[in-house]
């Protein structure tokens, strides 16, 4: 019973930031010891944009679209510290289609009889300049709505308290009745 608040107690006193839970169970009668087991944490269930069309036509969801490059230090941190946040995954896998697009990818993607390609012109992928209306910074996120239509582009590092914010805005529709500014006013 006492190991069970000690790993906390541990990880607070320590600093640590994150840890695995681990479930103790009891000792059976027999009195031999049982080796905790970890639960692993959940994490985003990551497709291609191909993978979330194709789910999309036979359950609609909404679709986020993190636009990355290879490069870039901010897309590095989201990936390790929001999108590997437990309760960020387990949004996200319940109310969105998560996609990853790298900004600077050479493979061609065909989405709805159209054709995107690598362009050496712009140093970037067609379809990212499309999501991205043009403005390519890194990392931003791409909310669309269950049709494919896009919401809006948000540039940038977002922590996982803001990231789950904007998710619970799109994800629960209050994007439809009230202004960001107006969500953002309530407690």
């Amino acid at each position: 019973m006492k190991n069970r608040f000690l790993l906390p107690f541990l990880a607070i006193f320590f600093g640590i930031s994150s840890f695995t839970l681990l479930h103790i169970t009891p000792e059976p009668s027999n009195n031999k010891a049982v080796r905790p087991t970890a639960k692993p944490a959940e994490s985003i269930k990551w497709l291609t944009i191909e993978e979330a069309a194709a789910k999309q036509k036979q359950s609609p969801r909404k679709m986020i679209i993190d636009v990355y490059t290879d490069w870039c230090g901010w897309c590095k941190k989201m990936d390790k510290s929001t999108f590997s946040d437990p309760a960020v995954a387990a949004y996200v896998n319940m109310n969105y289609y998560a996609v990853k697009l790298d900004a600077e990818g050479q493979k061609p993607i065909t989405l709805n009889g159209h054709t995107y390609k690598y362009n050496p012109e712009y140093k970037a992928h067609e379809l990212a300049v499309a999501l991205l209306n043009g403005q390519m910074s890194f990392p931003t996120t791409v909310y669309l709505d269950e049709e494919m239509k896009m919401l809006t582009p948000v540039p940038g590092y977002l922590d996982a308290k803001m990231f789950s914010k904007i998710l619970s805005y799109f994800g629960e529709n209050h994007h439809k009745n009230m202004t960001w500014q107006e969500f953002e006013k309530r407690k």
